[in-house]
């Protein structure tokens, strides 16, 4: 109906990219057709409706999705959302995604322990949303003497920071404000739940130049931590998607360097691969890593395949094996000696709203790829 519009793929080079952004909130063009090319609501601020057509089983993706959307900016304060994705996929469970929305989590432990799982990672609070339930002693109490029965060492167990937390922009003082005084109050809940690390977004820069977004970062968490935290922050490697910093080491490597307290990096192998690192040559990746960074500061990998191409900056998790990354290529990073000791955790997707989790760790401690995993998943 020639009304003005632009579609963009991940081969649509920067420039149009930029440019794409500056015709729509001019209103030059009204629609950007994509998938997986910008952070939603964030990298394009001026959009306050989203229209969600991808029928995706994963939770993290359908969170993130809203999570970073309903990131706050300037003269951003709502987002509204038209979701088809519960009409056109009658294996969608929408009960679940808003249960998750509103912070109604399982028992994370127990999980894990169905799982036979010997770690786990977890929100203290539904990730997108600032509200946070105080935490009961009989509940940490039985959780502890669960994890000790089942050989879960608290100390490997992992906490994720908040999607709504945005380190990197300072255009509106106040809602940089906010991120960091969210951020130390999940670290102090992390640290009532004796927990050791905080997974982080380092964030997203959006409209300021890189080097000014990567200095607020290193200024946030300088005047968050203490000396004497228990709990430090992990940064996560990223993938590059939109304005998203840490998706290469040299940045990852500033902020440590620049950060006075403890601090250290979550390695995500689909963040790696979409990227840029060729997971193949992992070794050859620890080598640069330890040299610019510290092998040391490596206290969390997530393993995840990737549904993109090298290079895609796209970050698109697939399940294990099933992607472009490759079961053993996996496997290698899993068991990789100079990471050991690191705890490693799945983000893969659900299938057909079933956790796989269960299924990819046999498959794992088994060291063979299982080619009828997607339908073991299914059936039982």
């Amino acid at each position: 109906n020639n009304i003005p519009s632009i579609c963009l793929t991940g081969n649509s080079d920067s420039n149009l990219r930029n440019t794409a952004i500056k015709d729509l909130e001019s209103g030059k063009i009204k629609f950007i057709f994509t998938v997986d090319l910008y952070n939603e609501g964030v990298d394009i601020p001026c959009v306050n409706v989203e229209l969600l057509l991808r029928p995706t089983d994963s939770l993290t993706i359908f969170l993130q999705q809203l999570g970073r959307g309903l990131r706050k900016h300037i003269n951003k304060d709502y987002l509204i959302v038209l979701d088809f994705i519960g009409e056109c996929n009658k294996h969608f469970n929408y009960a679940d995604k808003f249960k998750a929305l509103i912070g109604i989590e399982g028992d994370s432990v127990k999980e894990a322990i169905l799982y036979k799982a010997d770690t786990f990672m977890f929100y203290t609070g539904a990730p997108q949303n600032t509200f946070r339930s105080a935490i009961k002693l009989e509940y940490l109490v039985e959780a502890k003497e669960l994890m000790i029965k089942n050989n879960i060492d608290i100390n490997n167990v992992i906490c994720h920071a908040p999607y709504i937390i945005n380190l990197a922009n300072n255009l509106d003082e106040h809602k940089y404000e906010f991120s960091k005084e969210f951020l130390r109050k999940e670290l102090d809940r992390c640290e009532e739940l004796e927990v050791k690390y905080l997974v982080l977004h380092p964030g997203s820069c959006v409209k300021i130049e890189r080097n000014v977004a990567i200095d607020n970062i290193v200024r946030a968490i300088n005047d968050i931590t203490k000396e004497e935290d228990k709990c430090i922050i992990l940064l996560e490697t990223m993938a590059g998607k939109g304005t998203e910093i840490g998706c290469n080491l040299d940045e990852i490597a500033y902020i440590v360097k620049n950060v006075k307290n403890k601090i250290g990096v979550c390695l995500d192998t689909c963040h790696l691969n979409d990227s840029g690192v060729n997971l193949k040559e992992f070794d050859s990746y620890l080598d640069e890593f330890d040299k610019k960074v510290g092998i040391d500061k490596i206290k969390c990998v997530h393993v995840n395949d990737s549904k993109n191409i090298l290079s895609s900056h796209k970050d698109r998790h697939e399940n294990i094996g099933f992607g472009t990354i490759g079961f053993d290529t996996l496997l290698n990073i899993i068991n990789n000696p100079r990471l050991e000791k690191v705890p490693k955790i799945l983000e893969t997707p659900y299938v057909m709203d079933k956790a796989p989790y269960k299924y990819e760790i046999e498959m794992i401690r088994k060291g063979e790829f299982n080619p009828n995993l997607i339908n073991d998943i299914i059936n039982n």
